[in-house]
Formats: C-alpha cells, sequence, structure tokens
C-alpha cells in the first residue's frame, strides 16, 4: 500500500496518462476524418482494399475510443477499439519486413514497434477497466 500523501500524485499521473494516450489518438482520428483523400491513398499505397472506407471507419474508432479513455466512460470499450485498430495496422501499415530500402526499412519498424506499445498500453486499460479510476465518468 502506498503511503497517503502520494494519492494526489497517483489522480495526477493517472489523467495526465489518460490524456496524453487519448491525445494521439484523438489528434489522429481527426486527421483521418478531414484528410479523408491523402489517408485514403497512403492506405491504397499499402494495399488497404476500399481504403476511404477503412480510413472513415478507423478514424470514427480511434477518435471514440480516445474520447472514452480520456473520459473514462465505457473504458473497455475505448480501449478495445483502440486494440483493433493498431494490431492491423501495424501488421498491415508498417510491415517492415518487406522493406528494402535500410531507412524506409527502419522507419517502418519504428512505427511497428510504437503500434504495438501503444495496443499493449490499451490491453492495461482494459484490464483495469472494471475497477474505480479517478475523475472518471464510470463504466
Amino acid at each position: 500500500m502506498l503511503p497517503s500523501w502520494t494519492e494526489p500524485l497517483f489522480y495526477f499521473g493517472h489523467i495526465v496518462g489518460r490524456v496524453l494516450l487519448g491525445y494521439i489518438f484523438i489528434t489522429s482520428g481527426w486527421n483521418h476524418l478531414t484528410k479523408i483523400g491523402p489517408t485514403a491513398g497512403y492506405a491504397a499505397s499499402k494495399g488497404v482494399p476500399a481504403p476511404k472506407f477503412f480510413v472513415v471507419l478507423t478514424g470514427v474508432m480511434i477518435f471514440v475510443g480516445a474520447v472514452l479513455i480520456i473520459l473514462g466512460w465505457h473504458r473497455f470499450i475505448g480501449a478495445g477499439l483502440l486494440v483493433l485498430f493498431l494490431l492491423p495496422v501495424a501488421f498491415i501499415m508498417h510491415a517492415f519486413w518487406k522493406e528494402t530500402d535500410p531507412m524506409a526499412r527502419m522507419n517502418e519498424k519504428i512505427h511497428f514497434q510504437k503500434d504495438l506499445g501503444l495496443a499493449g498500453a490499451a490491453m492495461l486499460i482494459a484490464y483495469y477497466a472494471g475497477q474505480s479510476w479517478p475523475f472518471s465518468l464510470g463504466g
């Protein structure tokens, strides 16, 4: 058990962590939804079928998932939406093993690893979704 003086630090860290994680996906989701053409073009270049449809779908998924996590409301659903986005994107969009250019390969590997790490963070959020969260709408 932590000393009582650490409780405000825990609350502060919890809300700041949720906002920082959510910020990544809110901005990315907003870009998906406001820059459909260029984003769909990039998705098409990676072999994504029906790229405009999937850009809009994933934009909504990550935007909603991030808002749910930040608000602490239906956290399991929010985290699940992020995981359902991140795992396929890591393997489809950032398949570094397909790249022959060393710089492109390194860039894709960094994005691949980032997506896996963020998916792991979302899985931790899903695991702790049933517990009480500070500054949370619950659920």
